[in-house]
């Protein structure tokens, strides 16, 4: 398992934003949008639905929205059953491509981040094209 989400992180790294420009508020909301409907969508165990926010390059990996669902419970648990979560910076990266960072308190109570790379599709409309979870650091005193 880890061996895909490695082959996923690398695939991700490897594309390039074409017009990397300024984010505007629609798109920062559309991500939120997107972002919280596929969490909502995991938690409701709703396969085709949490697949149909993903973008074409992870459904070419993970052909079949239970295959998709099982790499995400399997992988990601913090997206799949967060306890809470909520909405921090939408930027670009060093390598220009759109994300949006997710502070998340996960299934054990430990908080992480999560950045959403996301891509932008034919029609206007913004999916998601992986995504990369670290540990928050501790803050206590």
């Amino acid at each position: 398992m880890r061996h895909i989400l490695a082959v996923l992180a690398a695939i991700v790294m490897s594309i390039t934003v074409s017009n990397a420009q300024a984010l505007s508020e629609s798109d920062k909301s559309q991500f939120e949008s997107t972002i919280s409907g596929q969490i909502e969508a995991f938690r409701a165990d709703d396969g085709a639905r949490a697949y149909s926010y993903a973008a074409p390059m992870i459904r070419q990996i993970f052909p079949t929205p239970e295959t998709f669902m099982g790499m995400v419970r399997n992988g990601y648990p913090q997206v799949y059953r967060p306890q809470s979560f909520t909405f921090g910076k939408a930027e670009f990266s060093a390598s220009g491509r759109p994300t949006q960072r997710v502070s998340i308190v996960g299934p054990d109570g430990i908080n992480y981040e999560a950045i959403y790379t996301m891509e932008q599709q034919p029609d206007g409309t913004w999916q998601i094209n992986g995504c990369a979870i670290v540990r928050a650091p501790d803050v206590s005193a």
